[in-house]
């Protein structure tokens, strides 16, 4: 491992939990799975965007940006968690829509973000 590429991973995780926790934060405790999936979605969008930038980013801030930032930014474990406190509170329905639009919008976000980023791309 590479010093540089170390203190980019770290920088961007620490940015990504930074704003992750911000917008968490930002929203009642009701609307927090919702801002979540909205940043699971984002961080999705983002990581697939990166992906054909690839050729035009050194490893250090290819890592900084999908190791680091996207790693710090979306959570699977806040999603997995709610998932069971819902369907343990008996909202299985709720528990069942929630995981469905992670894994399907989450896919999608990153498709459309490797499309965008695959357009944008010099």
């Amino acid at each position: 491992m590479r010093p540089v590429t170390v203190l980019l991973v770290a920088a961007g995780g620490l940015l990504g939990v930074l704003a992750r926790y911000g917008l968490a934060t930002a929203v009642s405790a009701d609307d927090q799975p919702w801002m979540i999936l909205a940043i699971n979605l984002a961080g999705s969008f983002l990581l697939g965007a990166a992906l054909p930038w690839s050729e035009q980013l050194s490893d250090a801030v290819r890592s900084a940006i999908a190791v680091g930032f996207c790693g710090g930014f979306t959570t699977f474990s806040t999603v997995s968690v709610q998932v069971f406190l819902d369907a343990r509170n008996g909202d299985t329905s709720l528990a069942l829509l929630y995981l469905a639009a992670t894994i399907a919008g989450g896919l999608l976000a990153a498709a459309a973000g490797f499309y965008t980023g695959r357009a944008l791309a010099p």
